[in-house]
């Protein structure tokens, strides 16, 4: 690359950071109330929740397959329990479309006393509120805990199939205490929709990107590490703290932590209660002992796999092109996005390799706004959990694909307003935690006027 070249683009790279680009604004509004706010959930078609372009005929029948049992709703007789947050994958991620995250209404209130079940829905719990999974920081004897806490147990419930759970005698944690002693922190369903896409990234790829734009990047006091596994060091990318590898492994894990059901990846009840198992242990395992012919590939899968197979096979979400916001909105939101330095960490775009056994995963671009790195957000957004490398105040960079249809945002749900949402990355550093990395980009947003921030927000929405 010649001198000159090198110039203008630390030339540009500094105007930027300057905020002295086109379509940057510092001019902010002097009424009493702010003239820009999120637009809301984006109405109209889902834009989600189909599977992947050119898939084989056999593959959409995996698909279809793992749909299947991604909405079905589990019971006793399915080894749900003893302890559990809900009875279905389905049921949690289902905004806009199956695949996706938490819906308006919470079905946990309604799963507690479902089938003659005795459980209190805890305070944090509440039927507008989004779905939630608990954890506690530590515990009792002060070391780490970080685990989910299941809110429900099976005991006293009764199916459809008349399998009975009434001789369980699990109880309920005390999770008000928990509350009480502010000990508890709470993670809403991730979108699964691309997840594929997601899985097929190369390594390489994130690193790649995690060190381009870095002038840019220090300037800004941003800067991003992946979590890796611990064995062979590969990098993890899905949950809130990009702690599982694979569709694999997040099937399984959320299949036993999430319902309580054991399968090949997840063997052992984590709650081995005697009164409370009412079938085999692993739950659910690939059938071995059937006579050949008589099922089909996609029967000869677990339930386990099957869910990868649905979630491997999902579309990402669709982008809207109505513009809520007059001629040219969405595309003014965009360069404003990229002008206050959201892109250095929602990177738009990456690509997946060359090499997936699936023809339809090959080579294709990933629209995810993310940079799939570990990021810290500061005290404001820290939960105190371990997971992986990741610290107590570090979290994945979120996927902003399909956030037009999102109600809840942040690992929390704390909010379903996007301005709240965004302002929320910034908070200055304490004793425990140090300072947000999007601080300066957050600075920068405040800065906007509020036209700029409107098309910021609709751009968003957009999404």
């Amino acid at each position: 690359m010649s001198k000159v070249r090198v110039r203008l683009l630390v030339f540009s790279a500094t105007l930027l950071l300057l905020g002295l680009s086109e379509g940057l604004h510092s001019r902010t509004s002097t009424g009493t109330s702010p003239g820009y706010k999120d637009p809301g959930v984006r109405t109209g078609e889902a834009g989600a929740g189909g599977f992947l372009p050119s898939l084989t005929d056999l593959e959409k029948k995996f698909f279809q397959a793992g749909l299947v049992e991604f909405e079905e709703a589990e019971g006793v007789g399915d080894g749900l329990g003893p302890r559990f947050n809900l009875d279905s994958c389905g049921g949690c991620h289902i905004q806009p479309a199956t695949g996706g995250t938490s819906p308006g209404t919470n079905p946990q209130v309604a799963i507690a006393t479902a089938f003659s079940a005795k459980n209190v829905v805890p305070s944090f719990i509440t039927l507008n509120g989004p779905i939630r999974e608990a954890r506690f920081q530590y515990k009792p004897d002060g070391s780490r805990d970080g685990g989910v806490h299941s809110l429900f147990v099976i005991s006293g419930r009764v199916d459809d199939s008349g399998i009975s759970a009434a001789g369980c005698t699990a109880v309920q944690e005390d999770f008000e205490k928990q509350v009480v002693n502010n000990n508890i922190i709470f993670r809403i369903p991730t979108p699964t929709f691309g997840a594929g896409l997601i899985e097929q990234v190369p390594d390489q790829a994130i690193i790649d990107n995690m060190n381009s734009n870095s002038f840019a990047k220090r300037l800004l006091g941003i800067l991003g590490r992946p979590n890796r596994n611990g064995n062979d060091g590969t990098i993890t990318r899905f949950g809130w703290k990009a702690q599982n590898k694979s569709l694999q492994i997040f099937s399984g894990e959320a299949y036993n932590v999430e319902m309580g059901i054991t399968n090949e990846e997840f063997q052992q009840e984590r709650d081995e209660n005697p009164t409370c198992q009412f079938v085999t242990v692993p739950n659910t395992v690939v059938p071995t002992e059937v006579p050949p012919g008589t099922l089909d590939t996609t029967e000869l899968s677990s339930p386990v796999t099957k869910f990868s197979f649905f979630m491997r096979f999902l579309a990402p979400p669709t982008a809207s092109t109505t513009d809520p916001g007059g001629p040219d909105s969405i595309s003014r939101g965009r360069q404003v996005f990229a002008n206050v330095g959201c892109v250095l960490c929602h990177t738009p775009r990456l690509k997946t390799g060359p090499l997936a056994t699936v023809a339809a995963l090959q080579n294709k671009d990933v629209n995810l706004f993310s940079d799939l790195l570990l990021h810290n957000m500061g005290p404001g957004l820290a939960d105190d959990i371990v997971q992986g490398v990741a610290r107590g105040d570090e979290f994945r960079t979120a996927p902003l694909w399909g956030l037009g249809k999102r109600i809840f945002f942040l690992h929390d749900g704390r909010t379903t307003d996007l301005v709240q949402a965004i302002l929320a990355h910034s908070s200055s550093g304490n004793s425990q935690f140090g300072p947000s990395e999007a601080n300066a980009v957050i600075g920068r947003f405040k800065n906007l006027g509020d036209s700029d921030k409107q098309h910021l927000l609709n751009f968003l929405r957009s999404l």
